[in-house]
């Protein structure tokens, strides 16, 4: 069972940055960080996905926006969010546990912390 822990949350202004990071209580491989606004559905915001490689995903909303980084050393993935905006106001989930298919469905991961709001004013 893999325990994940999300850390970095806060509040800032438009345009100001924060730092997410996730700890993982073992090894993960293919790992990413979802977000979900009041009243919204929850979305995927960028994704590292290991199949035969790496490959890096992005929401198109966030894209040029946010860095999605990963250590495995540490166990630890991160996410960059600079220029941010009230949209990306949300609670920020960190996933592991792959399962295949689509790195932007939160059902295709088997673990998932208990996550970190972010709050952006205008």
């Amino acid at each position: 069972q893999e325990q994940l822990v999300e850390s970095g949350g806060g509040s800032v202004q438009a345009g100001g940055s924060l730092t997410l990071s996730c700890t993982g209580s073992g090894y993960t491989w293919s790992m990413a960080w979802f977000r979900q606004a009041p009243g919204k559905e929850r979305e995927a915001v960028a994704a590292i996905i290991w199949t035969g490689g790496r490959t890096t995903y992005y929401a198109d909303s966030v894209r040029d926006r946010f860095t999605i980084s990963q250590d495995h050393t540490k166990a630890t993935l991160q996410l960059q969010m600079n220029n941010l905006k009230p949209e990306d106001t949300a609670m920020y989930y960190c996933v592991a546990g792959y399962k295949d298919h689509s790195w932007n469905i939160f059902d295709h991961y088997r673990y998932w912390g208990p996550g970190t709001q972010v709050t952006v004013s205008s």
